[in-house]
């Protein structure tokens, strides 16, 4: 299965592993519920969906890579206690808290969080000495004398033998206790998540017209040769700063993240011809409704794959429109969220404190560790303007009533900004649109333009959110042209099942 099929997989196994019975005992005893064991390639996302899941189902993770750890980090380190059996005394060997279990009790008390994942990466390319503490860790969820913490879910990840040649086989015993889950690369669910992540544009467009690349792991006689989507995403965090500093990127610079040659040559070479047409078509005009007759024909003879780019280019600078507006939007509801309790009762309760009681809930989610990257921008700007509030209130000295009206025309000013990006982001598309249409009219660019509208979490909300009456004439028609071919592959499927039959009735 793909990596999102394979964490709504996860999600739904913790959240059964955690329901409780009308008694508070475990639905699913602690001795029935299977580690999960997360099987795949390397690069594909298994470690980066853990943060991910522990958000979505709002408790506690520890993670390990387990091939850092010796025996002793993991299990203990030997000690000699005296007990007495039966009348005699005699030494005997303890083990001191493993590491492992000692950092879930300590992420327990950091957080609060009773319940959460212990995820152990690379579980099955451990040491000799180390091997049957992971085997005993998989079957009795413990290690050494230890046990996992009641309410502390295992989930487990490795690669497969053909990525890593120390990679150990687990036996049929430890297989049939625990809940695995093979998963593999998958290009469509990358770039859902990739327009999440606001990956560099040009990785997305240039992985959409060589789809091979995405993914390639080859063995060359100059060795391992390969292209991740790790890789591509750690490509992109650095294009965007280099962008910034204006430094130039070349082959030797791809290659350092796509360890594939070829790859990474053709990729450094569509990047020249990314930047080149962004310049030449000038792709932010073309949002600003500003093209000239001889750009559209320029285009219309173009080769597919300039098209293409150009395309890309389109999609991709409205996808920052639509980013830019989702934040803003989600600000200003962050900041509504507050001043609405606020105004219902300005007699008990100041802008100050309106301030305050924000912050601490902001700190209580933050200490949870329930927050991602978008999340605490989100926060620390609504928390930036309700001090703003406070601060202009205090500086005025206004109370009641005047306090929440002056707060009331600072927030008029948020709401105002949000209403111009909105503005401003629905009139470049239906620029685009009217770009589109001049360009290629109702053409397989058109649908590859919309295809990257419906890929995009951003674009999806925001039209959703606000509607476009040409981007739903549009989808309808590529809705129906999918189903059109879902029907006629079903056809051609009956129909060989019905040519085989009769094959084998007359054999």
């Amino acid at each position: 299965m793909d990596i999102k099929r394979a964490k709504q997989e996860i999600e739904n196994t913790i959240r059964a592993y955690l329901q409780k019975d009308e008694f508070g005992d475990y639905q699913i005893p602690a001795v029935r519920q299977r580690p999960v064991l997360l099987m795949g390639p390397p690069g594909i996302g298994k470690t980066q969906i853990m943060e991910q899941i522990a958000r979505d189902c709002r408790v506690g993770l520890v993670a390990y890579t387990i091939t850092h750890h010796t025996r002793q980090s993991a299990v203990g380190l030997p000690f000699i206690q005296e007990k007495e059996y039966g009348g005699n005394k005699y030494s005997v060997t303890e083990y001191t808290m493993s590491e492992i279990i000692a950092s879930v009790y300590e992420k327990i008390e950091k957080t609060g969080c009773q319940e959460g994942i212990l995820f152990i990466d690379e579980i099955n390319c451990v040491s000799e000495t180390l091997a049957p503490t992971m085997l005993q860790f998989l079957q009795k969820k413990t290690f050494g004398n230890q046990e996992v913490p009641k309410g502390w879910i295992i989930v487990s990840a490795g690669n497969p033998p053909e990525y890593n040649k120390s990679v150990r086989e687990f036996d049929v015993v430890t297989l049939d206790r625990i809940k695995k889950i093979d998963v593999e690369e998958n290009l469509e669910v990358w770039i859902e998540y990739a327009y999440r992540q606001n990956i560099h544009p040009a990785i997305i467009s240039y992985l959409e017209m060589r789809r091979e690349s995405f993914y390639k792991i080859e063995t060359t006689v100059d060795g391992k040769q390969f292209a991740t989507a790790r890789g591509w995403e750690d490509l992109s965090q650095l294009l965007q700063t280099y962008e910034r500093l204006q430094i130039p990127v070349d082959r030797e610079v791809v290659f350092q993240y796509i360890q594939h040659w070829k790859i990474a040559k053709d990729f450094a070479n569509y990047l020249e011809l990314y930047q080149k047409y962004k310049q030449d078509y000038g792709v932010g005009d073309l949002l600003d409704g500003k093209w000239t007759k001889e750009a559209v024909e320029k285009l219309r003879i173009a080769s597919f794959d300039e098209k293409l780019c150009v395309v890309n280019l389109l999609s991709g600078r409205l996808g920052e429109y639509f980013r830019e507006y989702c934040m803003i939007d989600g600000v200003v509801t962050k900041i509504y969220e507050y001043l609405k309790p606020y105004g219902q009762n300005i007699r008990e309760v100041s802008m100050e404190q309106t301030a305050e009681t924000a912050r601490k809930d902001y700190e209580t989610e933050e200490r949870l560790e329930v927050l991602n990257s978008w999340d605490k921008r989100v926060w620390n700007q609504a928390l930036s303007a309700l001090d703003r509030y406070a601060a202009v209130v205090r500086e005025k000295k206004f109370a009641g009533e005047e306090a929440f009206a002056q707060v009331k025309l600072l927030f008029g000013d948020e709401t105002k900004e949000r209403e111009r990006i909105l503005k401003r982001a629905a009139k470049s598309l239906e620029y685009a649109f009217d770009f589109m249409e001049e360009a290629f009219g109702d053409s397989q660019e058109m649908v590859s333009f919309i295809t990257e509208l419906n890929a995009n979490y951003y674009s999806l909300r925001f039209l959703q959110e606000n509607g476009c009456d040409r981007y739903y004439r549009y989808n309808k028609g590529l809705l129906f042209e999918e189903e059109q071919k879902q029907i006629l592959q079903k056809m051609d499927d009956v129909e060989t099942l019905l040519n085989q039959a009769m094959s084998d009735l007359h054999s």
